[in-house]
């Protein structure tokens, strides 16, 4: 599912969208197979009688409950967590009917470190940590795919987004375009010392 381009700036790109590692949902996927086997065994264990449909109605009522329970709400946190990178920031965003959210700027990003035991090494999970200028507690995201690339992929955006930032003129510099030091550089324009060719001198 791509990320709503709206909550993007115009010259702002996508590069990674992630959720939590699947492992997340094997947990409710479980409890999902248990719940509706023990159920349909418990009501064909229901002996026949004016009673059998509503001890089956109740069965279904408690089964229902215990997954709306144990089985939606994690798979639905597990869907609307989501971890962005674009090419400007990191976006966080969680929660299903209270949300939370938080931007880094990559400018803004000094460390970005993963840390792995040796299971999650298998299934290709890890918690990746990231630290930002002046602030005291770091950005801990856990169990999430692939940990080692996103985090050699973040520091390589953050290299990128610096020598951006360091290449970007101060104004444009092209023929009757802006230049930072003198103005508009054409003849007629703006210079130093106010409009030029015939025009009445004005000085802001």
């Amino acid at each position: 599912m791509a990320y709503p381009d709206k909550l993007l700036a115009e010259d702002e790109e996508v590069v990674r969208h992630l959720h939590p590692h699947w492992l997340a949902l094997v947990r409710p996927v479980l409890v999902l197979l248990l719940v509706v086997g023990g159920t349909s065994y418990a009501a064909a264990l229901v002996p026949a009688g004016p009673a059998q449909g509503t001890a089956r109605a109740v069965l279904a009522a408690l089964a229902l409950a215990v997954l709306a329970v144990a089985v939606l709400r994690p798979v639905l946190r597990w869907r609307t967590t989501h971890y962005v990178l674009t090419t400007h920031r990191v976006l966080l965003r969680e929660g299903v009917l209270a949300r939370r959210g938080r931007d880094i700027a990559l400018s803004r990003i000094a460390d970005v470190s993963y840390r792995q035991t040796l299971g999650q090494r298998l299934v290709s999970s890890g918690t990746l940590t990231i630290e930002t200028a002046g602030e005291g507690a770091p950005t801990v995201l856990e169990r999430l795919p692939g940990s080692d690339g996103v985090q050699q992929l973040l520091v390589a955006l953050v290299e990128e987004d610096a020598d951006r930032r360091d290449a970007a003129p101060a104004g444009r510099d092209g023929g009757g375009g802006w230049d930072d030091a003198a103005g508009w550089d054409d003849a007629g324009g703006w210079d130093d010392a106010g409009w030029t060719s015939g025009h009445r001198t004005a000085r802001l």
